[in-house]
């Protein structure tokens, strides 16, 4: 029984519109579902991803408009690191990244840059053998495009232990450096590294992350609950959020895990070719959708405009560029 790497990642934003504009135009990723916080149906969950919604490349998002930027501190993820395909895509990411005004720092054979929140990513060139998990986007080649996590670094309170639960608990494989830990199934793998935390307390809001989410699937969750329960940890138990199932504990370091499943995923609302372009809502928030929708902030839909031609290729959608002072 083992995790197939990282499901998805969640983090904060406090603009919705600036949010989308960044990683479906900037980074090229398509929004695969717009819903809401089932726990707070009051805020946004944007989820950007690959052409098909797969687990692996989900990166989420919570909407709390007006939030003041984060700091990431210990017991958080600091970094989200993505995989591209060669060291030509690194360099067409820097072109691409400081073309928009975006700051990069390059590492070694790798590439750092933040969100307009903060965020912090770095891409690296995948040695995986795992599928690429794309995007369509008419402005960056499938070549060139992300293929999906390759990990996270994070800060933990108590790095022993962070280590201890991930290799006896949830089967990870320590990595040479000694602070990184592989988590590998059968379709894919990522891990989760650890960084020594800074002096200062974190703080989350816009810009940071809120959980990382490990990949499992409805035949073993039952297993994974009696295993994280059985050890002592708190956790949520089971809980269905109609597009994956899921089960919440915090690690010893602090870091919000949540393990979810493959299935059913969000084509359970519609066909894939409609991801992301309506509001949808699991059915027991179906009846306050017109409440629901009304507290919302307006967003457009990144591939109608594109369609339309109603922003010029490599503009922002109008909302966004005036929540940017772009006119």
């Amino acid at each position: 029984m083992n995790l197939d790497g990282i499901h998805h990642i969640t983090a904060i934003t406090g603009d919705a519109p600036r949010n989308v504009d960044f990683y479906t135009r900037v980074l090229g990723l398509r929004m695969t579902a717009k819903t809401v916080n089932q726990d707070d149906p009051s805020v946004y969950h944007l989820f950007y991803g690959d052409e098909n919604a797969q687990p692996g490349a989900d990166l989420t998002f919570f909407e709390y408009p007006g939030a003041v930027p984060g700091r990431a501190g210990a017991g958080m993820v600091h970094r989200i690191v993505w995989r591209v395909a060669s060291p030509e895509a690194i360099d067409f990411w820097a072109t691409r990244l400081g073309d928009d005004g975006v700051a990069t720092e390059r590492d070694g054979g790798s590439l750092r840059f933040a969100d307009p929140e903060g965020l912090a990513h770095e891409l690296v060139v995948d040695a995986s053998g795992d599928e690429p998990l794309i995007a369509d986007h008419p402005e960056i080649p499938a070549a060139l495009a992300l293929q999906g996590f390759e990990g996270v670094r994070a800060y933990s309170f108590r790095p022993d232990d962070s280590a201890l639960l991930l290799e006896r608990l949830m089967g990870a494989q320590r990595r040479d450096d000694e602070a990184t830990f592989e988590l590998r199934g059968e379709r894919r793998g990522g891990w989760i590294a650890w960084d020594p935390a800074p002096a200062a307390r974190g703080r989350q809001s816009a810009g940071t992350v809120h959980h990382i989410a490990w990949a499992t699937t409805d035949a073993d969750m039952q297993s994974w609950i009696d295993r994280v329960t059985s050890a002592g940890i708190p956790n949520s138990g089971y809980v269905d959020r109609h597009y994956f199932h899921s089960l919440y504990f915090r690690e010893p370091g602090g870091v919000l895990y949540e393990l979810a499943t493959r299935e059913p995923g969000f084509t359970v609302d519609g066909p894939v070719e409609e991801l992301g372009t309506k509001l949808i809502l699991p059915p027991f928030l179906e009846p306050r959708r017109a409440e629901i929708a009304a507290r919302l902030t307006p967003l457009p839909d990144p591939r109608a405009d594109r369609v339309r031609g109603a922003a010029a290729p490599g503009s922002a959608p109008a909302p966004a560029r005036a929540r940017l002072g772009l006119g």
